[in-house]
Parts: structure tokens; C-alpha cells; sequence
């Protein structure tokens, strides 16, 4: 009932709560909280009812229907006032309105694929190393990459990464032994030609009956660390040497790259990961499972949380794997000659959870037995330190230092090549999110290890641009 419509003892509402008769699920409930809310043009009887069930006469629905037009006539006045006191800034805003839908029609009829994101990291280093068997020179070299990651159903993930550079051998600075820079992209094509680093194909594959989640990794060209569910470290990838990136143990975390196939299981911070990788799988002369695949088969159990994870990995490695971070010796033993490899590590790194004085912290050591050639055991280490917006916010401070991979035993019983060191120090100014500047020094105690050698020092400065 509406105030003109109801009797001489109705009471004008303003609540529908106010209503002793009314339950929310009467089928007019909410058309009358509409009335009451909106308009305020609905009337009760004193003694707090609607009588919702009452007959009206014709007489009270058309005084009811007047007064709610009457409230809705004050509605739409105010509403026309309201838009021409805001008239001019309405137009403004239909301007960038406009404005706005034709960039997003331009960048859709322009954009390079609706299930492919390209990101890019172009690098840039200037510097020399003392020592260096081809001589004291500074060299200024570059590593491009882009990065195609596919999307076919949001879930899963194709990556292609094109990459060149023009760190090729010992042309550069830095050369191929232990003074390999993280950076320094080996060309199978040789130096400045565009190839195909890596092409790989993810997917989960479900819940296992057990709980968790099962991932599969399938590539013509893929990584070993490409295809573990964790790597154990806090200490930055892309800083200075190769041989302090590797968890401290370069034999278990090779990094073979080559055809393979891998699966994880992740739950709850645990993690399960076996994987198999070809060095010379994609060589018809060679094939994926022979004896001179220069395969790599690693089974890795994890723990992961945010501040802080550890794992324990097994590697078999077979003749002819490139292995990093390793003495010329061990190199030697591993790729030319016919020697396998079971390679035993453990890896963690625990990082605070704010900056401070606190650096994070990553280490982690690997111990290896060797048979088929003059290689008998091998031992490496490593911790790393960073410490977060040193002098400014965003920049930071670290240093590493370890042992590459040595030999602790022969079979010709020489001596041990214990002596063999690394060291390293950086400083990354952020620039800008995309931009970062990273100068650096490194020291290397006897790299050459058995073959015998002087130390070398190194500096550079490394450019990074992100897109």
C-alpha cells in the first residue's frame, strides 16, 4: 500500500524489517524492498503489518501506482540534473573511453599471437681475465635470447628459445675453462647465428592416486634443469662464474642439453623429478639410449617452501657429457674418454624474509666415482651469499665461493687436485625494472688444476636488458 492509497491509520515505512507479516520468502519479498529502498512508497498499519493477502479496490492500486511515479519523476530530475552539472566531464571520459577501445582493437589486430608471450634478455659484457693462455686481453661480447612461451589450454607450456652470441671458445676473454662465464652461450653455429637453444613441450598431467601433481617435459632440445621441479639455491643464476651456479656439485647438475624426457611430482612442498637427457640423441650416428648418447639420468627428491628448501640428487652420467664447472682433468676423462659417472649431491639454501643484514644463503656439495679411465673419485663445493637492496632499494651484493669439481683419487695414485679454487664478487645496480648494471671481480686458485697453472683474476661489467 502506498501513503496516498492507505488508509487514515497507515504509517509510511521506511525498512521493510518494519513489517511483522512479511517473510523473505514470500514471493513479493523482494519487489516490495525495491519500493521501500528505491522509492519510499510503501505504507504499513500501525500495528506494524502489511496484510500483504488484503484486497484493495481499484481506487487504492491507481493512488499506490501515482504516488511510486510520482518518487520515480524525482528520481529522473535529479538524474538529469546531476548529468548536466557533469556534462563536461562525461564527455572527457567518453573521449578516453573511445580512446582506449581503439588502442586495445590496434594491439589485438597487431598483436603477435593470442596463445604465444615473447620475453627477451639481452646481455652485454665488457671485460678481461689476467693469465689467460690466449693473453691478457678485454674483450666486449654479447648474449641475446627470446623466449616463446605457448599456451594451448593455460595449463600447459611450449617454450622455443632462440639465442645467439659471440662467446664462442676461446675467442673471448673469459675462455672455456673454469673462467666460463654464466652467460656464455657456446654457438653450435658459431658466433652471431640466431639458432634454437631450447624447444621443449610441458603438461600436468592430474592428481596422483596418492595426492599431488604429476608434470611431464618432452623436448627436441631440452635441459636438464629444465626438468626438475626444484633447484635448490637462493644464489642468482644469471651473476658471474658457470661453476657457481651449479648447487655446488657441476657433475649432478650438468645441465646437459640435448633431446629428453622427464616427470615430477610435486605436493606440499615435496617434490619427486626424474629425468633423461641425450647430449647426442638428436645424432643418427650417435642415437637417443647408445652407449655414445652422452646421456645424462638424473632422479632428484626435494623439499621446497618459500624461505627455504634442500634436495638430494643422483646422477648417472655417461662418456662424452659436457660437463661444466669441472678441472680440465675431469673434463678430459669424462668427454673423450670412455668413463661414466654416478654422481651424488645435496643442495639447499635458506634466505630471510626481509632485507637486512641477513644475506640468503645457498650452498650445497657433491662427491662422484668414476670408473673406465684414470678417474677414480671427485669432490666439489660451494656457498653463495646475497644480501638484498644494498645502498638502495632493488640493488643488491653477493659472493660466492667453492671448489669446482677435483680429482680426490686416480688410478695412477697422483696427487690430489685439492688445491683448485673459486671466488667471486658482485654488485647488481637496478637501473630500472628492465635495465641492471652488474660489475664484478673473480679470483681462480690453479684452474688448470693437474695440468698445472697460475691463478687468474678476472673483472667485467654486465649489461642486462629484460623484455
Amino acid at each position: 500500500m502506498t501513503s496516498a492509497a492507505a488508509p487514515p491509520d497507515a504509517e509510511q515505512i521506511t525498512s521493510i524489517s518494519e513489517f511483522s507479516d512479511l517473510r523473505p520468502t514470500d514471493w513479493a519479498y523482494q519487489a516490495l524492498t525495491n519500493l521501500v529502498e528505491k522509492y519510499g512508497c510503501v505504507a504499513g498499519y500501525p500495528n506494524g503489518t502489511f496484510r500483504g493477502g488484503q484486497a484493495m479496490t481499484r481506487f487504492e492500486a491507481a493512488a499506490l501506482l501515482n504516488a511510486c511515479l510520482d518518487r520515480v519523476t524525482e528520481v529522473t530530475d535529479t538524474l538529469k540534473g546531476l548529468m548536466a552539472e557533469f556534462a563536461q566531464e562525461m564527455a572527457v571520459l567518453k573521449g578516453r573511453t573511445d580512446d582506449l577501445e581503439a588502442k586495445a582493437g590496434l594491439q589485438e589486430a597487431s598483436q603477435f599471437s593470442t596463445t604465444t608471450k615473447l620475453s627477451g634478455l639481452a646481455t652485454l659484457v665488457v671485460g678481461g681475465v689476467s693469465n689467460n693462455p690466449a693473453g691478457e686481453r678485454v674483450t666486449f661480447n654479447y648474449d641475446l635470447q627470446l623466449n616463446l612461451d605457448t599456451s594451448f589450454s593455460g595449463k600447459d607450456l611450449l617454450r622455443t628459445v632462440l639465442r645467439a652470441a659471440n662467446f664462442d671458445s676461446d675467442r673471448n676473454a673469459f675462455g672455456s675453462g673454469l673462467s666460463t662465464l654464466e652467460i656464455a652461450f657456446q654457438e653450435e653455429g658459431g658466433p652471431d647465428v640466431v639458432g634454437i637453444d631450447k624447444i621443449y613441450y610441458q603438461l600436468p598431467l592430474g592428481q596422483s592416486p596418492i595426492g599431488g601433481q604429476f608434470t611431464a617435459t618432452l623436448g627436441g632440445r631440452v635441459g636438464q634443469e629444465d626438468m626438475l621441479a626444484l633447484w635448490p639455491t637462493a644464489y642468482p643464476g644469471d651473476t658471474i662464474l658457470n661453476v657457481l651456479t651449479l648447487n655446488g656439485a657441476p657433475l649432478a647438475y650438468n645441465k646437459n642439453l640435448g633431446p629428453g624426457l622427464g616427470l615430477w611430482w610435486q605436493d606440499n612442498g615435496w617434490s619427486v623429478s626424474v629425468n633423461y637427457v641425450a647430449g647426442n640423441g638428436a645424432d643418427s650416428s650417435q642415437g637417443l639410449f647408445s652407449s655414445t648418447s652422452a646421456g645424462t639420468s638424473t632422479v632428484q627428491l626435494g623439499y621446497g617452501k618459500e624461505n627455504w628448501g634442500i634436495a638430494a640428487i643422483y646422477s648417472y652420467v655417461e662418456a662424452g657429457v659436457a660437463v661444466p664447472g669441472a678441472t680440465p682433468f675431469i673434463t678430459t676423462q669424462i668427454e673423450e674418454n670412455d668413463v661414466t659417472t654416478n654422481a651424488f649431491a645435496i643442495s639447499g639454501f635458506w634466505q630471510p624474509s626481509k632485507s637486512g643484514w641477513l644475506p640468503s644463503i645457498s650452498g650445497g656439495y657433491g662427491i662422484n666415482s668414476s670408473s673406465g679411465g684414470d678417474l677414480r673419485t671427485s669432490q666439489s663445493w660451494m656457498v653463495g651469499l646475497q644480501w638484498n637492496d644494498v645502498l638502495a632499494e632493488g640493488n643488491s651484493f653477493g659472493m660466492g665461493v667453492g671448489q669446482p669439481a677435483f680429482a680426490s683419487a686416480t688410478t695412477n695414485g697422483a696427487a690430489s687436485e685439492s688445491g683448485v679454487w673459486a671466488w667471486e664478487w658482485w654488485y647488481q645496480w637496478q637501473v630500472s625494472d628492465a635495465i641492471s648494471v652488474t660489475p664484478a671481480i673473480f679470483v681462480l686458485n690453479n684452474p688448470e688444476g693437474k695440468q698445472a697453472g697460475g691463478n687468474q683474476v678476472g673483472a667485467l661489467i654486465k649489461t642486462s636488458f629484460r623484455f
